[in-house]
């Protein structure tokens, strides 16, 4: 598989890394509380009236059997955060989206094969077949509309459109790759769902989920939010750290499948259990959007229809999370144990995912796998470990980037040791075994580090894990700044971007964009630490002269700008 698909993976693999000595410990303090109070303190951070909080809710064997909320639902007036408090709960809605496209497949209406432009024929013909299939797993190529928004100058407390979206869309003269080869997060690809939603049904995606899904279940204070200037009672507002306290962060969407669902934690386990038991759809709806995406080349990804499909300690899970503005959203579904949990948000730096398994480690303990059948204990193949002075290890110093994911490391100098350092001051200590391999010390695994050349003869630092195949990491070069400055012009976006050097930096500005620095890799290739412009290849004629770049990120692959000017402002 390769690390771009790992992207599937890693949401439900989770970051919660906890030693064996602090569980035992945790499970000390727990002997003597009820599962209720274990619960309440997981969430004792969030449960005063000065702070944001959350609502959560735990579906056991058929039932909801616990719902509560922590924190303020409105700081200005200290309004308490109940379980029918309603929340903005972002990528949520995309399993609602896929639904509603199923119930009008079991309808008759269509197909998840279908070809997009059967029912969206404005969208432009990119010679390749894109099915409703693709549009659903992520496999469709297409970019995604937020990376393209902000691009073209938009920010994201904007009001956004259905109409702005399809707009932008339309305008679109390439995908990142042929549909099903590969997956890629794309929103838009949701947005068209929701539009199919409404075109075929002739209804709004708002009504067709409300009369289809939510009446239905009895979700009474669940909609989809497609006017941003609409009132919503028990409504939580978002917010972020600063500071002095809190910031509102504000949220003015008008737009729907991808995002805008409205929903609270009471309701939300009403849909948790037609997972179980569908009142709505039928089992063979579940069992579809259940099903891991199967690739062209056969293999399958970690992603179904609008879900994760992975495992927690041992454990089969189906999860998804959420994120707009400040709101966070998390929701887990346990088959195996009949079990679900959703936290519901609304700040910024909370993280639900580690509450949601922090509750789920309450009831699934005794079930987890032993930590020691999990991972692998690292010990060092036996090798003589070197002594190389200080000259010799001066060579293998200096930045390095990977290409594919635009991770970057620093190779340093630390007490004569070499050092592998990477964002946020993680670092580990690096011996030799020859001149130019070396072991790294103290980590979990088996880890490599090679220093070479590639066969452009290009320097290339290798990191290779467990014997897999390696992970190559290239040394910056420097570059001449001048010859990329100018003024650059996307027709797809209908927006331009100047080039200068301040401070010895290149600089990429926009009217309504606060300035990015381009830091080089090497000639014509730069990265930068913006989402949007992840990384920026320039392309030259035959002269040599610089004539556009393209842009590359996390939803979007090669969008070209032309460049239109050598004159910078």
């Amino acid at each position: 598989m390769k690390r771009n698909q790992l992207k599937f993976i890693v949401i439900y693999t989770l970051c919660i890394f906890i030693s064996q000595t602090k569980i035992l410990q945790a499970q000390k303090n727990k002997a003597n509380l009820s599962i209720e109070e274990q619960i309440d303190k997981l969430f004792s951070k969030w449960n005063t009236p000065d702070n944001p909080g959350a609502a959560i809710a735990v579906i056991k064997d058929g039932k909801t059997i616990y719902t509560k909320g922590y924190g303020s639902a409105n700081l200005e007036y200290q309004i308490p955060i109940q379980p029918n408090t309603v929340f903005h709960a972002a990528s949520l809605s995309k399993q609602f989206t896929v639904f509603s496209i199923l119930l009008l497949q079991e309808d008759g209406k269509l197909s998840l094969d279908d070809d997009v432009r059967q029912y969206i024929p404005e969208l432009p013909d990119f010679g390749k077949k894109i099915t409703l299939r693709n549009l659903a797993n992520h496999s469709s190529g297409l970019r995604d509309q937020w990376r393209l928004l902000e691009m073209a100058g938009w920010r994201l407390d904007d009001v956004i459109t259905m109409e702005h979206i399809l707009s932008l869309v339309q305008r679109q003269k390439a995908l990142n790759f042929d549909p099903g080869e590969k997956n890629m997060y794309s929103n838009t690809g949701f947005t068209l769902l929701a539009e199919i939603v409404a075109r075929v049904s002739e209804k709004t995606f708002s009504e067709f989920t409300r009369e289809r899904i939510f009446s239905p279940l009895g979700m009474k204070n669940t909609l989809f939010y497609d006017d941003h200037e609409k009132i919503v009672k028990n409504r939580a507002y978002s917010y972020s750290k600063h500071k002095n306290g809190y910031k509102k962060s504000v949220l003015s969407f008008a737009n729907v499948g991808p995002t805008s669902l409205f929903t609270t934690a009471e309701d939300f386990a009403l849909w948790a259990l037609n997972f179980e038991n569908p009142k709505v759809g039928d089992a063979d709806i579940i069992d579809q959007m259940n099903s891991r995406t199967v690739l062209n080349n056969g293999n399958e990804t970690g992603y179904a229809l609008g879900q994760f499909i992975g495992i927690y300690r041992g454990i089969n899970v189906i999860v998804h999370s959420g994120s707009d503005a400040g709101y966070r959203a998390y929701f887990a579904r346990i088959p195996d144990h009949n079990m679900a949990i959703v936290v519901l948000a609304n700040e910024a730096s909370s993280n639900p995912i580690e509450k949601v398994f922090g509750v789920a480690d309450l009831f699934l303990n005794e079930f987890y796998e032993e930590e020691n059948n999990k991972r692998k204990t690292f010990k060092h193949k036996s090798k003589i470990f070197k002594k190389l002075n200080r000259k010799q290890l001066e060579r293998f110093t200096g930045k390095y980037w990977e290409p594919e994911e635009w991770y970057t490391r620093n190779i340093i100098i630390e007490n004569d040791s070499l050092v592998y350092s990477r964002p946020g001051g993680n670092d580990t200590k690096l011996a030799p075994i020859s001149e130019n391999e070396f072991k790294m010390i103290g980590d979990s695994e088996n880890v490599s580090v090679i220093f070479n050349k590639n066969n452009q003869g290009e320097d290339r630092m290798q990191v290779i894990i467990n014997d897999r195949d390696p992970i190559n990491f290239y040394a910056y070069n420097p570059v001449n700044l001048k010859e990329y400055t100018g003024s650059y012009y996307s027709e797809e976006l209908e927006t331009s971007y100047s080039l200068a050097i301040k401070n010895g930096k290149l600089i990429i500005q926009h009217l309504r964009l606060k300035g990015v620095e381009l830091k080089p890799i090497k000639n014509n290739l730069f990265i930068s630490d913006n989402r949007n412009f992840n990384q920026v290849e320039f392309i030259r004629n035959k002269a040599g002269d610089v004539t556009a770049f393209s842009v590359s990120n996390s939803g979007v692959e090669g969008l070209k700008f032309n460049k239109i000017s050598s004159k910078t402002e």
